[in-house]
């Protein structure tokens, strides 16, 4: 076992009193740590009245069980943003609903001890009984690099230990200390935190007495970051990634949707034999099987998203793609920092404006926060996946390459685009400010282990799943009550299954909604049967797919996707004619890349922005954005295919 525990004061509280707050730089191994010692116990939350994310776990140790705190990644005790100040807040106790632990867990990435002393030393001047993790330990000695773990805890009077977290190698080391808490030290000469001079002098006294010998420069990194990193070269590749991104979302998932919509098909065929007709019958068949199945099917797609943004960043790839788009930012008046908070709004625009709290100025915070719900999000990837294969074939192609594909990588590029462009508009009028200095650490390229990737997957991935079976089925069923009452026994006696479906969801409550705001969206090309959807999608943007199920899976039980396809206008100067005409599916595809449909964003923005202005501005921008732009697309595309 590599630990070493010198003497030094001790700490009184018992073990089971005591909670360790982990704190480590950002790409230290700190949550990989976390993750290994607390496993399935941990639960991720935020700090009440901030949205900045903190976990907690329960980890096992030989004396007994211990509470975790991981805390987010920060490179300095002076906070200089929200989620800084958060971190120095829980470690004072100065939150309300949170006392200040007990202990400290100090984990330093081993292969860049300089820097990582800096936070080291202002954890052990808050002189609390502290203990030190060494971690990336494995690449420090490959790389040629040294360190003599005794004498780096006798040159900071606390315990220290080596770890491979991601590998697993030294956890039991770990969770022994652990079981040691209570008698951990407290520094007896505090590090010299206020002189810049006198930490400097400090740190290098401390890596001489450890014999610190720092690894070499990576030649496998340095060589693949001139390309990575080269303005012309590295751009090219970004947006290779990004599109073969898309294909493989398209390509690689289809077989299993497939799989997936051909259950659901023989549910759905199960449910109308065996439960005959009624209210009952239709329920699960319409709105369970037609309207949730129907967003369940894109589950592979949801998977596969998250899957390739969880390599993308494990791989270290992410932060030089922010380095590359720092220039492109630089344009809309943001810096690299807000690309990190947009690029997390591709899988939800929730954690993308979570994000900015690392942003030190609250006037690009709101810039950021303001064009973040147009990046394109997961919620939006069912809505494209159903509307583009109206349009594109699936086996429409250009060379290998799939135009459903491309036409999805188009409609993410539109978001990246309008986000800058509406960012731009904010930076130069409301919220001018000057630039602040951007500073943005290079990881090495390190392979990711199948656990860490299955672990980052599965929380989206849990919550797309809850997501369906809770707000999306509730409104489902809501919607299928609105479609389906008053119900119209006498008028409907004569008329077949098919036909009384579809007289009762023209007259239903929600069919007279639709028809209420028919007008305002016939430009558009949408008939009352979308608006209904539309209505539902500001709730959840994915209810418009199991709305469409739903209307479909009402007009043909047996074939509810060619039902959709051929669904016609039901009255008006268009009666007759398809509705799903391409004019009317790029609208339809312009609108939701630019409305504001999710109410979870809005309450997100309230809480960062302190108030109601901002998400009022949100919702009116976004809409009048999202309408111009899907009369415009209308517009041209008829003029186009001359329909």
């Amino acid at each position: 076992m590599t630990c070493h525990a010198p003497e030094g004061r001790g700490n009184t509280v018992s073990l089971d009193a005591t909670e360790v707050a982990l704190i480590g730089c950002p790409n230290t191994g700190k949550s990989s740590l976390f993750n290994r010692l607390t496993g399935l116990t941990a639960a991720t939350g935020n700090y009440p009245g901030v949205t900045v994310t903190r976990s907690r776990g329960v980890a096992a140790t030989p004396a007994g069980k211990i509470t975790l705190t991981d805390l987010p990644g920060t490179y300095s005790l002076e906070p200089a943003s929200p989620d800084e100040q958060v971190v120095l807040d829980h470690l004072m106790g100065a939150l309300e609903t949170d006392e200040a632990p007990g202990a400290l867990l100090v984990v330093l990435d081993a292969t860049t001890m300089h820097r990582a002393l800096g936070l080291c030393a202002e954890a052990l001047a808050l002189e609390r009984p502290t203990a030190v993790v060494l971690t990336m330990i494995d690449e420090l000695r490959s790389r040629g690099g040294d360190i003599d773990t005794s004498a780096l805890s006798r040159a900071l009077g606390v315990p220290v230990v080596e770890t491979v977290a991601h590998k697993g190698r030294g956890i039991d080391d770990v969770r022994e200390l652990l079981g040691r808490a209570a008698q951990w030290p407290v520094a007896l000469v505090p590090p010299p935190t206020g002189d810049q001079a006198q930490l400097s002098a400090w740190i290098r006294s401390v890596l001489d007495s450890a014999n610190y010998r720092p690894p070499h420069e990576s030649r496998a990194t340095t060589g693949i970051d001139r390309v990575l990193l080269h303005p012309v070269w590295g751009t090219l590749v970004f947006f290779g990634v990004m599109f073969g991104f898309f294909q493989v979302i398209f390509t690689v998932a289809a077989p299993i949707q497939d799989a997936i919509q051909g259950v659901f098909d023989s549910l759905g065929a199960a449910a109308s034999e065996n439960l005959g007709s009624g209210f009952f019958a239709d329920f699960v068949g319409t709105a369970l099987i037609g309207g949730v199945g129907g967003v369940l099917v894109f589950l592979p797609q949801i998977f596969f998203l998250y899957l390739m943004i969880s390599i993308l960043e494990s791989v270290g790839y992410m932060s030089r793609a922010a380095f590359l788009m720092d220039k492109i930012m630089a344009r809309s008046g943001l810096d690299g920092r807000a690309f990190v908070a947009m690029l997390s709004s591709m899988a939800c625009a929730v954690p993308g404006i979570m994000a900015t709290r690392t942003m030190p100025s609250s006037r690009d915070r709101v810039a950021t926060i303001m064009s973040a719900p147009l990046m394109t999000c997961s919620a939006r990837l069912p809505v494209y996946l159903l509307l583009i294969s109206m349009v594109v074939p699936a086996d429409a192609s250009w060379g290998p390459v799939g135009l459903q594909g491309a036409a999805l990588f188009g409609m993410y590029l539109l978001g990246g685009l309008a986000s800058l462009v509406v960012a731009r508009i904010f930076k130069a009028t409301v919220l001018r400010r000057g630039a602040l200095p951007f500073y943005l650490e290079m990881p090495p390229y390190r392979v990711p282990t199948l656990r860490g990737l299955l672990r980052a997957v599965w929380t989206p991935v849990n919550m797309f799943i809850r997501k369906v079976g809770t707000i999306i089925l509730v409104v489902t069923a809501v919607l299928w009550v609105l479609m389906s009452f008053p119900a119209r026994e006498a008028e409907t006696a004569h008329l077949d299954e098919a036909q009384a479906q579809s007289y009762v969801m023209e007259n239903s409550w929600a069919g007279s909604a639709g028809k209420a705001v028919e007008p305002v969206f016939e430009p558009l090309g949408f008939d009352w049967r979308v608006d209904i959807g539309l209505i539902g999608s500001f709730a959840a943007r994915e209810v418009f797919v199991s709305t469409m199920g739903q209307v479909a899976a009402a007009e043909d039980p047996e074939d509810p996707g060619e039902a959709l396809q051929s669904m016609t206008y039901t009255h008006g100067p268009r009666e007759g004619e398809r509705v799903f005409t391409a004019p009317t599916v790029v609208a339809l595809l312009l609108f939701f890349a630019f409305a504001m449909q999710c109410v979870s964003t809005l309450a997100t923005m309230r809480r960062e922005t302190n108030s109601w202005k901002w998400p009022a501005v949100a919702v009116l921008y976004m809409f009048v954005l999202a309408y111009s732009a899907a009369w415009l697309g209308h517009t041209v595309t008829a003029w186009v295919v001359g329909s």
